[in-house]
């Protein structure tokens, strides 16, 4: 019987069951067709009146959850310039929480598309917190389509111009696809 038990021990430590496991051996087999594109374009955010950009969809109906707690939708344009009248190349649509206390800090995930050049038909995505008051932000390349799949980068944003009504948002985008 201790034998058998000891047998048993050293087969287990010297040949790992087959199953069993919630991983498998990782191998690296494209790591030499990695790409680096670096991409700049303006988000142009217009809050209320005709050609609204964002709209608010949901919102926490308690005075204790304070100003914020709401979930907006956008749909806005992404410019090669910082003037609403620049070259249109694609669009921004997603959503963005504002959740708890802090109405500065923002949720945002983002799909841009592009329409436009090379890029026509391909489309990067990103999800991070937006410290929306900060200068200098910087969110999370999360994936892509088209010439982006499999993306990843971040991104690095600065407001250049906001209003009551309107906001310009430069996009500086480094994404590492193959």
């Amino acid at each position: 019987m201790e034998r058998t038990l000891i047998l048993c021990l050293i087969l287990l430590l010297c040949f790992p069951m087959a199953y069993g496991g919630y991983y498998s051996k990782t191998e690296s087999r494209v790591s030499n067709l990695r790409k680096a594109t670096n991409l700049r374009f303006f988000f142009h955010g217009i809050l209320g009146g005709e050609n609204t950009t964002a709209v608010t969809v949901a919102r926490a109906n308690s005075s204790l959850l304070g100003p914020s707690n709401s979930i907006v939708v956008d749909h806005a344009p992404l410019t090669v310039g910082p003037e609403p009248t620049s070259k249109t190349i694609g669009n921004a649509q997603g959503l963005e929480v504002f959740a708890g206390r802090d109405t500065t800090t923002v949720v945002v995930y983002l799909d841009f598309g592009f329409t436009e050049g090379e890029l026509n038909g391909s489309s990067i995505s990103v999800f991070s917190r937006n410290p929306a008051t900060e200068t200098q932000r910087e969110l999370a390349v999360i994936g892509g389509r088209g010439k982006f799949k499999l993306a990843e980068g971040y991104a690095l944003l600065k407001t250049t111009f906001i209003s009551n009504t309107s906001l310009v948002v430069e996009y500086n985008v480094t994404v590492i696809h193959y």
